[in-house]
């Protein structure tokens, strides 16, 4: 790719918006009011507004490999705190995808230099399930499996925190867990028991 084409490219996207809204940019500039955070990974063919068909302002996005939510992480934590505190957005998604990369790494025994800390939140979700991976003879099926699982336990590290408990205290925010089907461009809603993984955490980790 030309980086230079990317300016060209910007201008057409300029004409576009202004031909069908004037003051498309104008209403832009007065602010944001997503309803949607949106956790995913930072995989270029993961594009988190187009797959939605959603637009610019309709989203709160945060990507990183294999869209882990990690509690020591300060950049996964502070766009949490700033969407569900500041924007008050109603819902959270953590969208996972099939052909994950850093998935795949996690399953390798291999050492990865800077990744393994990283990779080893990854490897703890195998090891919690384990036995169900294990049990799944077919190595792309057990691969896809381990991204929904690893949605799954990302979805329940997002249930721990004190922000997403207390919204969803005051005002019935809820947390959602998908994946992304690369090979055919579907969204796959994994009907994660927000209600249930709640009540089954809160004895431990009950903070708002």
């Amino acid at each position: 790719m030309d980086v230079k084409k990317v300016f060209k490219n910007n201008e057409a996207w300029i004409k576009e918006k202004l031909s069908k809204n004037p003051g498309y940019f104008e209403e832009l500039g007065k602010g944001q009011n997503p309803e949607l955070l949106f956790i995913g990974c930072s995989d270029s063919r993961v594009t988190a507004e187009e797959l939605m068909g959603l637009g610019p302002g309709e989203v709160f996005v945060h990507r990183n490999i294999a869209n882990m939510v990690i509690s020591i992480d300060l950049n996964v934590m502070s766009v949490v705190n700033y969407a569900v505190n500041h924007l008050k957005v109603k819902d959270v998604v953590v969208c996972g995808h099939y052909e994950c990369g850093g998935v795949k790494a996690a399953m390798q025994s291999e050492d990865l230099g800077i990744l393994n800390p990283w990779l080893r939140n990854i490897r703890d979700v195998y090891r919690i399930h384990r036995k169900t991976l294990n049990a799944i003879p077919d190595e792309s099926e057990r691969y896809n499996r381990l991204v929904e699982l690893n949605v799954q336990e990302q979805c329940v590290n997002l249930i721990k925190t004190a922000a997403v408990q207390k919204a969803n205290r005051d005002r019935g925010l809820v947390v959602h867990g998908w994946v992304f089907d690369v090979h055919s461009g579907k969204l796959i809603d994994l009907n994660i028991d927000f209600d249930g993984y709640l009540k089954d955490i809160m004895e431990i980790y009950h903070l708002e």
